[in-house]
Protein backbone atom coordinates (compact mmCIF):
# COMPACT_ATOMS: atom_id res chain seq x y z
CA UNK A 1 0.00 0.00 0.00
CA UNK A 2 2.73 2.78 0.54
CA UNK A 3 4.42 2.01 -2.74
CA UNK A 4 1.27 2.62 -4.51
CA UNK A 5 0.50 5.59 -2.81
CA UNK A 6 3.12 7.01 -2.66
CA UNK A 7 3.89 7.07 -6.01
CA UNK A 8 0.78 7.55 -7.30
CA UNK A 9 1.23 11.39 -5.57
CA UNK A 10 4.42 12.22 -6.37
CA UNK A 11 3.36 11.37 -9.97
CA UNK A 12 0.25 13.49 -10.05
CA UNK A 13 1.54 16.57 -7.94
CA UNK A 14 5.02 16.48 -9.88
CA UNK A 15 2.84 16.45 -13.27
CA UNK A 16 0.44 18.82 -11.77
CA UNK A 17 3.34 21.55 -11.39
CA UNK A 18 4.98 20.94 -14.63
CA UNK A 19 1.95 22.11 -16.30
CA UNK A 20 1.91 25.88 -15.05
CA UNK A 21 5.87 25.76 -15.43
CA UNK A 22 7.16 24.62 -12.16
CA UNK A 23 9.89 22.02 -11.88
CA UNK A 24 8.13 18.72 -10.54
CA UNK A 25 10.31 18.86 -7.61
CA UNK A 26 7.96 21.26 -5.77
CA UNK A 27 4.77 18.84 -6.74
CA UNK A 28 6.76 16.59 -4.75
CA UNK A 29 7.38 18.42 -1.50
CA UNK A 30 3.46 19.24 -2.15
CA UNK A 31 2.81 15.23 -2.25
CA UNK A 32 4.95 14.73 1.01
CA UNK A 33 2.56 17.51 2.78
CA UNK A 34 -1.08 15.67 1.06
CA UNK A 35 0.37 11.96 2.36
CA UNK A 36 1.21 13.59 6.09
CA UNK A 37 -2.44 14.58 6.10
CA UNK A 38 -4.24 12.15 4.02
CA UNK A 39 -1.54 9.47 4.98
CA UNK A 40 -3.81 8.07 8.27
CA UNK A 41 -6.86 7.79 6.40
CA UNK A 42 -5.55 5.72 3.87
CA UNK A 43 -4.02 3.36 6.48
CA UNK A 44 -0.83 3.95 6.10
CA UNK A 45 1.43 2.90 9.01
CA UNK A 46 4.17 5.17 11.17
CA UNK A 47 6.85 3.41 10.14
CA UNK A 48 6.65 4.34 6.17
CA UNK A 49 8.08 7.43 7.35
CA UNK A 50 11.59 5.68 8.61
CA UNK A 51 11.50 3.84 5.06
CA UNK A 52 11.40 7.50 3.37
CA UNK A 53 13.56 8.66 5.36
CA UNK A 54 16.05 5.90 4.31
CA UNK A 55 15.81 6.14 0.90
CA UNK A 56 15.58 9.88 0.57
CA UNK A 57 19.19 9.43 2.58
CA UNK A 58 20.39 7.54 -0.60
CA UNK A 59 19.39 9.98 -2.68
CA UNK A 60 21.23 12.65 -1.43
CA UNK A 61 24.34 10.13 -1.21
CA UNK A 62 24.21 9.79 -4.62
CA UNK A 63 23.31 13.13 -5.76
CA UNK A 64 26.77 14.60 -4.12
CA UNK A 65 28.22 11.34 -5.36
CA UNK A 66 27.67 12.81 -8.59
CA UNK A 67 28.39 16.88 -7.67
CA UNK A 68 31.67 15.34 -7.07
CA UNK A 69 32.52 13.85 -10.15
CA UNK A 70 32.36 17.24 -11.90
CA UNK A 71 33.99 18.95 -9.23
CA UNK A 72 37.82 19.93 -9.06
CA UNK A 73 39.44 21.26 -6.13
CA UNK A 74 41.05 24.09 -7.30
CA UNK A 75 37.36 25.52 -7.62
CA UNK A 76 36.70 25.73 -4.24
CA UNK A 77 39.80 26.93 -2.90
CA UNK A 78 38.83 30.25 -4.82
CA UNK A 79 38.40 33.27 -3.37
CA UNK A 80 35.08 34.23 -3.92
CA UNK A 81 33.90 30.55 -2.94
CA UNK A 82 35.70 30.44 0.53
CA UNK A 83 35.67 33.72 1.05
CA UNK A 84 31.88 34.31 0.16
CA UNK A 85 31.09 30.86 2.31
CA UNK A 86 32.45 32.25 5.64
CA UNK A 87 31.57 36.29 5.21
CA UNK A 88 28.03 34.88 4.15
CA UNK A 89 28.25 32.77 7.37
CA UNK A 90 29.17 35.53 9.43
CA UNK A 91 27.21 37.68 8.49
CA UNK A 92 24.00 36.00 8.66
CA UNK A 93 24.27 34.73 11.67
CA UNK A 94 25.31 38.15 12.92
CA UNK A 95 21.98 39.75 11.75
CA UNK A 96 19.62 36.68 12.51
CA UNK A 97 20.51 36.21 15.97
CA UNK A 98 19.24 39.79 17.62
CA UNK A 99 16.22 39.36 16.31
CA UNK A 100 15.25 35.45 17.10
CA UNK A 101 16.09 36.30 20.27
CA UNK A 102 13.87 39.60 20.52
CA UNK A 103 10.98 38.21 18.84
CA UNK A 104 10.90 34.64 19.53
CA UNK A 105 12.08 35.25 23.31
CA UNK A 106 14.36 32.33 23.06
CA UNK A 107 17.75 31.49 25.07
CA UNK A 108 21.15 32.73 23.41
CA UNK A 109 22.24 29.22 22.64
CA UNK A 110 18.73 28.24 21.23
CA UNK A 111 18.74 31.27 19.23
CA UNK A 112 22.46 31.06 18.07
CA UNK A 113 21.58 27.14 16.66
CA UNK A 114 18.54 28.69 14.69
CA UNK A 115 20.57 31.48 13.33
CA UNK A 116 23.02 29.16 12.06
CA UNK A 117 20.63 26.82 10.12
CA UNK A 118 19.14 29.92 9.03
CA UNK A 119 22.12 31.10 7.13
CA UNK A 120 22.74 27.64 4.80
CA UNK A 121 21.95 27.42 2.11
CA UNK A 122 20.39 23.77 -0.02
CA UNK A 123 22.57 21.63 -1.55
CA UNK A 124 20.21 19.21 -2.60
CA UNK A 125 17.98 22.22 -4.68
CA UNK A 126 20.65 23.90 -6.07
CA UNK A 127 22.75 20.88 -6.97
CA UNK A 128 19.03 19.55 -8.52
CA UNK A 129 18.58 22.61 -10.18
CA UNK A 130 21.71 23.84 -11.89
CA UNK A 131 22.23 19.77 -13.11
CA UNK A 132 18.57 20.45 -14.74
CA UNK A 133 19.64 23.58 -16.92
CA UNK A 134 23.45 21.60 -17.37
CA UNK A 135 24.71 24.17 -15.63
CA UNK A 136 27.00 22.57 -13.32
CA UNK A 137 30.24 23.23 -15.14
CA UNK A 138 29.70 27.21 -15.56
CA UNK A 139 31.47 29.34 -13.71
CA UNK A 140 28.59 30.64 -11.34
CA UNK A 141 27.14 26.93 -10.97
CA UNK A 142 30.90 25.94 -10.14
CA UNK A 143 30.88 29.38 -7.52
CA UNK A 144 27.44 27.99 -6.35
CA UNK A 145 28.59 24.33 -5.37
CA UNK A 146 31.94 25.31 -3.89
CA UNK A 147 30.06 27.55 -1.86
CA UNK A 148 27.49 25.07 -0.77
CA UNK A 149 30.63 22.67 -0.02
CA UNK A 150 32.15 25.25 2.47
CA UNK A 151 28.78 25.62 3.73
CA UNK A 152 27.92 22.23 4.41
CA UNK A 153 31.83 20.99 6.18
CA UNK A 154 30.40 24.45 8.71
CA UNK A 155 27.60 22.36 9.15
CA UNK A 156 28.58 19.52 10.21
CA UNK A 157 31.15 21.01 12.36
CA UNK A 158 28.24 22.61 14.30
CA UNK A 159 26.57 19.50 14.58
CA UNK A 160 29.89 17.45 16.23
CA UNK A 161 30.19 20.14 18.38
CA UNK A 162 26.63 20.95 20.11
CA UNK A 163 26.04 17.04 19.99
CA UNK A 164 28.92 16.29 21.56
CA UNK A 165 29.73 13.66 18.98
CA UNK A 166 33.66 13.33 17.87
CA UNK A 167 34.94 11.04 14.99
CA UNK A 168 36.50 8.44 16.40
CA UNK A 169 40.46 7.36 16.19
CA UNK A 170 39.54 5.50 12.65
CA UNK A 171 38.49 9.33 11.49
CA UNK A 172 42.46 9.41 10.33
CA UNK A 173 42.29 7.15 7.94
CA UNK A 174 40.38 9.96 5.93
CA UNK A 175 44.05 11.08 5.35
CA UNK A 176 44.79 8.17 3.47
CA UNK A 177 41.97 8.82 1.25
CA UNK A 178 43.73 10.34 -1.69
CA UNK A 179 45.76 6.98 -2.17
CA UNK A 180 42.67 5.08 -3.13
CA UNK A 181 42.84 7.44 -6.05
CA UNK A 182 44.69 5.50 -8.70
CA UNK A 183 43.00 2.28 -7.28
CA UNK A 184 39.16 3.95 -8.54
CA UNK A 185 40.86 5.03 -11.83
CA UNK A 186 41.69 1.20 -12.26
CA UNK A 187 38.06 0.22 -11.00
CA UNK A 188 36.45 2.34 -13.38
CA UNK A 189 38.68 1.24 -16.38
CA UNK A 190 37.54 -1.85 -15.83
CA UNK A 191 33.73 -1.28 -15.28
CA UNK A 192 32.73 -1.59 -18.88
CA UNK A 193 29.62 0.26 -19.91
CA UNK A 194 26.67 -1.32 -18.27
CA UNK A 195 25.09 -2.21 -15.21
CA UNK A 196 28.73 -2.42 -13.43
CA UNK A 197 29.46 0.75 -14.20
CA UNK A 198 26.23 1.88 -11.63
CA UNK A 199 27.02 -0.60 -9.23
CA UNK A 200 30.26 1.18 -9.11
CA UNK A 201 28.65 4.00 -8.52
CA UNK A 202 26.40 2.76 -5.86
CA UNK A 203 29.01 1.04 -4.19
CA UNK A 204 31.58 4.40 -3.84
CA UNK A 205 28.97 6.81 -3.14
CA UNK A 206 26.90 4.83 -0.38
CA UNK A 207 29.46 1.77 0.83
CA UNK A 208 32.81 3.42 0.52
CA UNK A 209 32.14 7.04 0.84
CA UNK A 210 28.66 6.55 3.33
CA UNK A 211 29.12 3.90 5.50
CA UNK A 212 32.64 4.23 5.24
CA UNK A 213 33.02 7.98 6.18
CA UNK A 214 29.68 6.99 8.99
CA UNK A 215 32.26 4.06 10.53
CA UNK A 216 34.94 6.88 10.88
CA UNK A 217 31.91 9.14 12.78
CA UNK A 218 32.17 11.64 9.83
CA UNK A 219 29.75 12.53 7.82
CA UNK A 220 28.11 10.34 5.22
CA UNK A 221 27.25 12.98 2.93
CA UNK A 222 30.72 14.18 2.75
CA UNK A 223 31.99 11.05 2.20
CA UNK A 224 30.16 10.69 -0.70
CA UNK A 225 31.19 13.98 -2.19
CA UNK A 226 35.04 13.04 -1.45
CA UNK A 227 34.20 9.60 -3.70
CA UNK A 228 33.21 11.65 -6.59
CA UNK A 229 36.08 13.54 -6.28
CA UNK A 230 38.73 11.62 -6.52
CA UNK A 231 36.94 10.35 -10.22
CA UNK A 232 36.68 13.62 -11.28
CA UNK A 233 39.49 13.90 -12.96
CA UNK A 234 38.77 10.25 -14.75
CA UNK A 235 38.09 10.58 -18.76
CA UNK A 236 34.66 8.53 -17.95
CA UNK A 237 33.45 10.84 -14.98
CA UNK A 238 30.75 12.33 -17.03
CA UNK A 239 29.63 8.79 -18.31
CA UNK A 240 29.68 7.49 -14.82
CA UNK A 241 27.58 10.55 -13.95
CA UNK A 242 25.47 10.27 -17.05
CA UNK A 243 24.89 6.14 -15.84
CA UNK A 244 23.69 6.90 -12.54
CA UNK A 245 20.90 9.65 -13.00
CA UNK A 246 17.44 7.82 -13.72
CA UNK A 247 18.09 6.15 -10.56
CA UNK A 248 19.53 9.13 -8.18
CA UNK A 249 16.57 10.84 -9.83
CA UNK A 250 14.32 8.08 -8.40
CA UNK A 251 16.09 7.94 -4.81
CA UNK A 252 15.77 12.11 -4.77
CA UNK A 253 11.97 11.69 -4.93
CA UNK A 254 11.85 10.32 -1.36
CA UNK A 255 14.04 13.36 -0.59
CA UNK A 256 11.44 15.94 -1.47
CA UNK A 257 8.65 13.82 0.07
CA UNK A 258 10.52 13.56 3.18
CA UNK A 259 10.26 17.13 4.23
CA UNK A 260 6.89 17.21 3.26
CA UNK A 261 6.28 14.05 6.17
CA UNK A 262 8.23 15.25 8.76
CA UNK A 263 5.42 16.83 10.25
CA UNK A 264 2.54 19.25 10.27
CA UNK A 265 2.81 22.69 11.01
CA UNK A 266 0.97 25.05 13.73
CA UNK A 267 0.59 28.25 13.44
CA UNK A 268 3.79 29.08 15.49
CA UNK A 269 5.54 27.32 12.70
CA UNK A 270 3.23 28.96 9.91
CA UNK A 271 4.58 32.10 11.09
CA UNK A 272 8.01 31.17 11.15
CA UNK A 273 8.02 30.12 7.93
CA UNK A 274 6.70 33.36 6.49
CA UNK A 275 9.20 35.59 8.39
CA UNK A 276 12.15 33.19 7.35
CA UNK A 277 10.24 33.13 4.02
CA UNK A 278 10.39 37.58 4.03
CA UNK A 279 14.16 37.25 4.87
CA UNK A 280 15.24 34.86 1.85
CA UNK A 281 15.77 38.11 -0.01
CA UNK A 282 17.79 39.27 2.91
CA UNK A 283 20.26 36.07 1.91
CA UNK A 284 20.08 36.61 -1.88
CA UNK A 285 20.72 39.90 -1.69
CA UNK A 286 23.87 39.57 0.54
CA UNK A 287 24.97 36.69 -1.72
CA UNK A 288 24.40 38.91 -4.57
CA UNK A 289 26.78 42.11 -2.73
CA UNK A 290 29.68 39.55 -1.59
CA UNK A 291 29.84 38.14 -5.25
CA UNK A 292 30.30 41.61 -6.38
CA UNK A 293 33.06 42.24 -4.13
CA UNK A 294 34.49 39.51 -5.15
CA UNK A 295 34.76 40.88 -8.82
CA UNK A 296 32.53 39.06 -10.34
CA UNK A 297 30.43 40.62 -12.94
CA UNK A 298 26.48 40.91 -12.51
CA UNK A 299 25.31 38.19 -14.17
CA UNK A 300 27.30 35.59 -12.41
CA UNK A 301 26.97 36.94 -9.11
CA UNK A 302 23.06 37.40 -9.81
CA UNK A 303 22.96 33.58 -10.79
CA UNK A 304 25.30 32.39 -8.06
CA UNK A 305 23.02 34.68 -5.85
CA UNK A 306 19.78 33.19 -6.87
CA UNK A 307 20.84 29.68 -6.89
CA UNK A 308 22.00 29.87 -2.99
CA UNK A 309 18.65 31.36 -1.73
CA UNK A 310 17.29 29.16 -0.25
CA UNK A 311 17.42 27.41 3.26
CA UNK A 312 19.59 23.86 3.61
CA UNK A 313 18.12 20.55 4.40
CA UNK A 314 21.46 20.13 5.96
CA UNK A 315 20.06 22.74 8.49
CA UNK A 316 17.11 19.91 9.23
CA UNK A 317 19.95 17.48 9.90
CA UNK A 318 21.25 19.66 12.52
CA UNK A 319 17.94 20.50 13.96
CA UNK A 320 17.13 16.90 14.27
CA UNK A 321 20.17 16.38 16.00
CA UNK A 322 20.55 19.62 18.49
CA UNK A 323 17.30 21.40 17.90
CA UNK A 324 14.30 18.47 17.69
CA UNK A 325 11.29 21.09 18.78
CA UNK A 326 12.19 22.92 15.86
CA UNK A 327 12.56 20.59 13.27
CA UNK A 328 8.84 21.22 12.00
CA UNK A 329 9.03 25.19 12.10
CA UNK A 330 12.00 24.65 10.40
CA UNK A 331 11.24 22.31 7.60
CA UNK A 332 8.19 24.47 6.43
CA UNK A 333 10.54 27.11 6.21
CA UNK A 334 12.80 24.59 3.88
CA UNK A 335 9.81 23.73 1.46
CA UNK A 336 8.39 27.17 1.76
CA UNK A 337 12.09 28.56 0.71
CA UNK A 338 11.86 25.82 -2.12
CA UNK A 339 8.52 26.61 -3.62
CA UNK A 340 10.00 30.24 -3.65
CA UNK A 341 13.17 29.49 -5.09
CA UNK A 342 12.70 26.79 -7.67
CA UNK A 343 10.37 29.31 -10.32
CA UNK A 344 13.09 31.85 -9.91
CA UNK A 345 15.51 30.02 -10.84
CA UNK A 346 13.79 28.70 -13.65
CA UNK A 347 13.49 32.09 -14.71
CA UNK A 348 16.61 33.14 -14.06
CA UNK A 349 18.02 33.98 -17.26
CA UNK A 350 15.12 35.68 -18.34
CA UNK A 351 14.80 37.62 -14.64
CA UNK A 352 18.64 39.25 -15.85
CA UNK A 353 17.69 40.05 -19.04
CA UNK A 354 15.07 42.06 -17.71
CA UNK A 355 16.68 43.88 -14.86
CA UNK A 356 20.36 43.79 -16.27
CA UNK A 357 20.60 47.60 -16.76
CA UNK A 358 20.18 47.99 -12.70
CA UNK A 359 22.14 45.19 -11.70
CA UNK A 360 25.19 46.19 -13.68
CA UNK A 361 25.43 49.70 -12.29
CA UNK A 362 26.95 47.71 -9.26
CA UNK A 363 29.89 45.92 -11.07
CA UNK A 364 33.24 46.24 -10.28
CA UNK A 365 35.98 47.95 -12.85
CA UNK A 366 38.05 45.15 -12.42
CA UNK A 367 36.20 41.70 -13.33
CA UNK A 368 37.45 37.96 -12.28
CA UNK A 369 40.07 36.89 -14.99
CA UNK A 370 37.90 33.69 -15.61
CA UNK A 371 35.21 36.49 -17.14
CA UNK A 372 37.30 38.74 -19.01
CA UNK A 373 35.77 39.09 -22.77
CA UNK A 374 38.16 36.98 -24.95
CA UNK A 375 39.36 37.21 -28.69
CA UNK A 376 38.64 35.82 -31.30
CA UNK A 377 41.28 36.07 -33.54
CA UNK A 378 41.02 34.67 -37.16
CA UNK A 379 38.68 32.04 -36.30
CA UNK A 380 35.68 31.80 -39.23
CA UNK A 381 33.66 28.81 -37.99
CA UNK A 382 32.16 28.95 -34.18
CA UNK A 383 30.87 26.12 -32.53
CA UNK A 384 29.26 26.48 -29.02
CA UNK A 385 29.50 23.30 -26.92
CA UNK A 386 32.12 21.76 -26.78
CA UNK A 387 31.01 17.93 -26.09
CA UNK A 388 31.18 15.18 -27.79
CA UNK A 389 28.78 16.43 -30.73
CA UNK A 390 31.08 20.14 -30.85
CA UNK A 391 34.28 18.64 -30.78
CA UNK A 392 33.56 16.11 -33.71
CA UNK A 393 32.04 19.18 -35.86
CA UNK A 394 35.24 21.08 -34.74
CA UNK A 395 37.46 18.43 -36.02
CA UNK A 396 35.80 18.27 -39.50
CA UNK A 397 35.77 22.21 -39.67
CA UNK A 398 39.06 22.04 -39.28
CA UNK A 399 39.98 18.96 -41.48
CA UNK A 400 38.35 21.25 -44.39
CA UNK A 401 40.67 23.95 -43.81
CA UNK A 402 38.56 26.04 -41.78
CA UNK A 403 39.62 27.98 -38.65
CA UNK A 404 37.12 26.80 -36.20
CA UNK A 405 36.84 28.33 -32.50
CA UNK A 406 35.20 26.43 -29.94
CA UNK A 407 33.16 27.71 -27.14
CA UNK A 408 31.88 26.10 -23.92
CA UNK A 409 30.50 27.41 -20.53
CA UNK A 410 32.82 25.09 -18.59
CA UNK A 411 36.33 26.20 -17.83
CA UNK A 412 37.50 23.21 -17.28
CA UNK A 413 36.82 21.81 -20.90
CA UNK A 414 38.01 24.65 -22.87
CA UNK A 415 41.60 24.00 -20.53
CA UNK A 416 41.76 20.58 -21.57
CA UNK A 417 40.83 20.90 -25.55
CA UNK A 418 43.80 23.77 -25.32
CA UNK A 419 45.69 21.58 -23.79
CA UNK A 420 44.62 19.05 -26.73
CA UNK A 421 45.69 21.18 -29.18
CA UNK A 422 42.15 23.01 -30.21
CA UNK A 423 41.33 26.53 -30.14
CA UNK A 424 38.50 26.57 -27.39
CA UNK A 425 37.30 29.31 -25.57
CA UNK A 426 35.82 29.82 -22.32
CA UNK A 427 32.06 31.62 -23.34
CA UNK A 428 28.81 31.18 -21.87
CA UNK A 429 26.16 31.82 -24.92
CA UNK A 430 23.47 32.81 -21.77
CA UNK A 431 25.95 35.89 -20.79
CA UNK A 432 24.50 39.03 -22.45
CA UNK A 433 27.95 40.43 -21.65
CA UNK A 434 29.98 37.83 -24.02
CA UNK A 435 27.94 39.37 -26.92
CA UNK A 436 28.52 42.76 -26.28
CA UNK A 437 32.39 42.15 -25.89
CA UNK A 438 32.79 39.67 -29.23
CA UNK A 439 33.47 41.23 -32.74
CA UNK A 440 31.67 38.59 -35.40
CA UNK A 441 33.32 40.50 -38.36
CA UNK A 442 35.68 37.35 -39.20
CA UNK A 443 32.53 34.43 -38.63
CA UNK A 444 30.86 32.91 -41.49
CA UNK A 445 28.58 30.45 -40.27
CA UNK A 446 28.15 29.16 -36.16
CA UNK A 447 27.28 25.26 -35.10
CA UNK A 448 24.75 25.25 -31.99
CA UNK A 449 26.38 21.94 -30.31
CA UNK A 450 25.00 23.02 -26.86
CA UNK A 451 22.93 20.16 -25.38
CA UNK A 452 20.91 22.86 -23.55
CA UNK A 453 17.65 23.80 -25.57
CA UNK A 454 17.52 27.32 -23.71
CA UNK A 455 21.13 28.43 -24.62
CA UNK A 456 20.51 26.99 -28.30
CA UNK A 457 17.48 29.65 -28.29
CA UNK A 458 19.85 32.46 -26.95
CA UNK A 459 22.62 31.62 -28.74
CA UNK A 460 20.37 31.90 -32.18
CA UNK A 461 18.71 35.09 -31.00
CA UNK A 462 21.78 37.01 -29.85
CA UNK A 463 23.79 35.89 -33.38
CA UNK A 464 20.97 37.75 -35.35
CA UNK A 465 20.54 40.63 -32.93
CA UNK A 466 24.03 41.09 -33.28
CA UNK A 467 23.88 41.66 -37.45
CA UNK A 468 24.66 38.16 -38.03
CA UNK A 469 23.98 37.22 -41.42
CA UNK A 470 25.39 33.65 -42.34
CA UNK A 471 24.32 30.32 -41.97
CA UNK A 472 23.32 29.12 -38.28
CA UNK A 473 23.44 25.31 -37.80
CA UNK A 474 21.93 23.25 -34.65
CA UNK A 475 21.23 19.52 -33.59
CA UNK A 476 17.84 18.99 -31.48
CA UNK A 477 17.06 16.38 -29.20
CA UNK A 478 13.69 16.13 -29.98
CA UNK A 479 11.17 17.10 -32.84
CA UNK A 480 9.15 19.21 -30.77
CA UNK A 481 12.56 21.76 -30.47
CA UNK A 482 13.14 22.12 -34.09
CA UNK A 483 10.63 24.34 -35.06
CA UNK A 484 11.94 26.80 -31.92
CA UNK A 485 15.20 26.68 -32.94
CA UNK A 486 14.48 27.77 -36.21
CA UNK A 487 11.94 30.58 -34.98
CA UNK A 488 15.17 31.92 -32.63
CA UNK A 489 17.55 32.08 -35.94
CA UNK A 490 18.65 28.90 -36.98
CA UNK A 491 18.87 28.09 -40.79
CA UNK A 492 19.28 24.36 -40.33
CA UNK A 493 18.38 21.93 -37.45
CA UNK A 494 19.22 17.93 -37.28
CA UNK A 495 17.44 15.86 -34.82
CA UNK A 496 20.81 14.05 -33.61
CA UNK A 497 18.89 10.45 -33.28
CA UNK A 498 17.92 10.29 -36.66
CA UNK A 499 21.12 11.98 -38.04
CA UNK A 500 22.89 8.74 -36.55
CA UNK A 501 20.61 6.59 -38.18
CA UNK A 502 21.07 8.14 -41.11
CA UNK A 503 24.82 7.94 -41.13
CA UNK A 504 24.51 4.20 -40.35
CA UNK A 505 22.32 3.86 -43.40
CA UNK A 506 24.59 5.40 -45.09
CA UNK A 507 27.67 3.36 -43.92
CA UNK A 508 25.86 0.17 -44.81
CA UNK A 509 24.57 1.07 -48.29
CA UNK A 510 28.20 1.61 -49.21
CA UNK A 511 29.39 -1.59 -47.48
CA UNK A 512 27.05 -3.18 -49.51
CA UNK A 513 27.60 -1.53 -52.87
CA UNK A 514 31.43 -2.58 -52.10
CA UNK A 515 30.84 -6.49 -51.20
Amino acid sequence: MFEVIIISFAFFFGLAVRQIGLPPLVGFLAAGFAINIFGPLLGLPGYTTETLDHVAHLGVLMLLFTVGLKLKLEQIAQPQVVGGALLHFTISVVVFLPGLKLFMGLEWSTALLLAITLSFSSTVLAAKLLETKRELGAFHGRTAIGILIVQDIIALIVLAVWSGQTPNVYALLVFAVPLLRPVLHRLLDFAGHDELLVLMGMLLSLVIGGMGFTAMGLSSEIGALVMGVLLSTHARAKELGASMWSLKEIFLVGFFLQIGLTGLPDWGAMVFAVATGILLGFKGVLFFALMIAFKLRARSAFLTALSLTAYSEFGLIVAAGVLPEYLVPLAIAVSLSFLISAPLNRFAHPLYERYEDELRRYERDTIHPDEQPKNMGEANVLIFGMGRTGSAAYQFIADQGLKPLGLDADTYTAKAHNEAGRNVLFADAEDSNFWRSCNLGGIRAAILAMDDLEAKLIAARSLRQRGFTGPIVAHALHEAHEARIREAGADYTYLTMNQAGISLAEQTTEAMAKS
